[in-house]
């Protein structure tokens, strides 16, 4: 996953659709909650949302359950409530896919051609935003960066691109062969000084991708922390603690990745 992605909220909350068979009836409403990223709220109804058709309670569906008309999503939902998930980091992808099918049918543009312009407009929107939610959610380490970012952590602009402590001197070198290896290229140094520096540079690309599958894992493990942490009803500052680890893990995993991609780039020149 490359750039940091900024928290995103929908225009509106969302719900699943009316079909019980599909999805759980309800989604919930995350606006107004005070540490909205510390707990796995359940699929709640907003029973005061209503139609603006029929009147009828829609709790916060994507389709009014009585007339079937699409729906304004309710403020301060994310793309895990646009699904109908809990907030967890550990998701059924196989389940995942089948939502968003599901949605991308009922929502499509199409189905909307004799509907009114604002009907027409909620659609249009409404399947970008499922795409892009649908493409977040299905990267694990997407998933974290962003569910990161809605509790404030992956501020874009701040300074988080620093050298891992434990890689500092690999950094060095690596930086120091690249140097040599564009100055070889460019001035036409012989090829047995050019095929030298590209093995050293290929033997320390191989370091960093393990380093970086580590990240991977480690990853992994403590967002499988984070959702039993939530499913046990662990206190805030431990969750805290978890969030702050994945926070460092994808700085570190950022750096790396970007050290991975450079020396990529310089071996292809050569």
């Amino acid at each position: 996953m490359g750039e940091v992605r900024r928290p995103f909220f929908l225009p509106g909350g969302g719900a699943p659709l009316p079909n019980h068979e599909e999805f759980p009836s309800r989604l919930f409403d995350l606006a107004g909650q005070d540490h909205p990223i510390m707990s796995a709220p359940s699929t709640t109804a907003a029973t005061s949302i209503t139609c603006g058709n029929c009147s009828a309670a829609t709790g916060g569906a994507h389709f009014c359950p009585a007339c079937g008309k699409i729906q304004p999503l309710p403020p301060g939902t994310d793309y895990f409530a646009f699904f109908g998930l809990q907030r967890k980091l550990a998701l059924d992808l196989p389940e995942l896919e089948r939502r968003f099918h599901s949605l991308s049918w009922r929502l499509h543009p199409d189905n909307f051609m004799r509907a009114s312009e604002l009907e027409r407009q909620l659609s249009l929107d409404r399947s970008s935003q499922l795409n892009d939610a649908y493409r977040t959610l299905r990267d694990p380490v997407a998933r974290v960066e962003y569910m990161l970012g809605l509790a404030g952590m992956r501020k874009e602009g701040q300074k988080k691109q620093q050298a891992p402590p434990e890689l500092l001197e690999e950094v060095f070198e690596l930086n120091e062969s690249l140097d040599r290896l564009r100055e070889a290229r460019e001035s036409g140094e012989n090829a047995a000084e050019t095929a030298g520096l590209r093995g050293k540079l290929e033997a320390a690309q191989q370091k960093f991708e393990s380093s970086l599958a580590d990240a991977d894992q480690e990853l992994t493990q403590v967002s499988a922390q984070w959702d039993r942490a939530l499913d046990s009803g662990t206190d805030d500052a431990t969750k805290k603690k978890l969030m702050e680890r994945m926070n460092s893990i994808l700085n570190r995993r950022s750096y790396i990745r970007n050290l991975v991609e450079s020396t990529q780039k310089v071996l292809a020149g050569t």
